[in-house]
């Protein structure tokens, strides 16, 4: 289960959502070739990733900034960046191109903090935009709780499109998230979920001035947790996908 679009139309280009966008991608491909050489990569990883164990000691503070431009594998940067896209532009919208790129880093920052503040003698490299990512989703979910956002189930034969509230798709991140940390104290897992928490709660914090210049409670309460404009897409607009009849065998 994974978003595909929300029906939330942003009311300027996100020239800043897109740049970020490219400059992950085009920085992965510069170091992809790596990939077929493990001393290499690590190599790279060690000079520009987050290693917490480097930072109590003194060391590596850079990491905690460029290591949001790096990611693990093509999976790890095609799931962050369709996140970036469907939910950066609205973000974007609503604090205008300069305070998002400020917001941005900060989310990634502060998560990249509470990651080390979680693990700070690891010696792992910590790669990834997941959490300055989580940041515009709390963000998100603070503006827009209800809007609809498009959700494509797949369950091996089984596959549709399904518009549900943000805040459902997100509490539900969420609380994955959550799951993910405290099983991840009890044993490593490779993943850094205290990291996503920290970068959503940043988002929210951040976010707050934003929202309460906007109303606070009476924005929710006059829209009714959806976005201001009308969606970007009706529920007629959205793909029905028709059962298919297998034969026996």
């Amino acid at each position: 289960m994974f978003p595909i679009r929300d029906h939330n139309p942003s009311g300027r280009t996100p020239y800043v959502t897109y740049a970020l966008i490219a400059t992950n991608i085009v920085i992965f491909l510069n170091y992809w070739p790596l990939f077929t050489d493990d001393r290499a990569l690590a190599a790279f990883f060690f000079d520009w990733a987050l290693i917490p164990a480097l930072v109590t000691e003194g060391h590596g503070l850079g990491g905690l900034v460029t290591s949001m431009f790096l990611h693990g594998g093509l999976a790890h940067l095609a799931g962050n960046m369709l996140f970036l896209f469907i939910f950066g532009d609205n973000i974007e919208d609503e604090l205008g191109h300069a305070r998002f790129a400020g917001f941005y880093i900060a989310c990634g920052v502060i998560a990249a903090l509470v990651h080390y503040v979680s693990e700070p003698f690891s010696s792992i490299p910590t790669v990834g935009a997941s959490g300055a990512i989580a940041g515009v989703m709390g963000g998100y979910l603070l503006l827009f709780p209800r809007a609809r956002v498009d959700i494509f189930i797949f369950l091996v034969i089984f596959f549709k499109v399904l518009p549900i509230p943000a805040w459902v798709l997100l509490g539900a991140w969420f609380g994955l998230q959550v799951f993910g940390g405290v099983s991840a104290s009890a044993g490593g897992t490779g993943v850094a979920y205290w990291a996503h928490l920290g970068g959503f709660a940043a988002g929210m914090l951040l976010i707050l001035p934003a929202w309460r210049k906007r109303g606070g409670l009476s924005f929710w309460n006059h829209n009714d947790g959806q976005p201001p404009h009308p969606p970007a897409l009706q529920a007629s607009d959205i793909p029905k996908v028709r059962k298919r009849q297998w034969p026996n065998q």
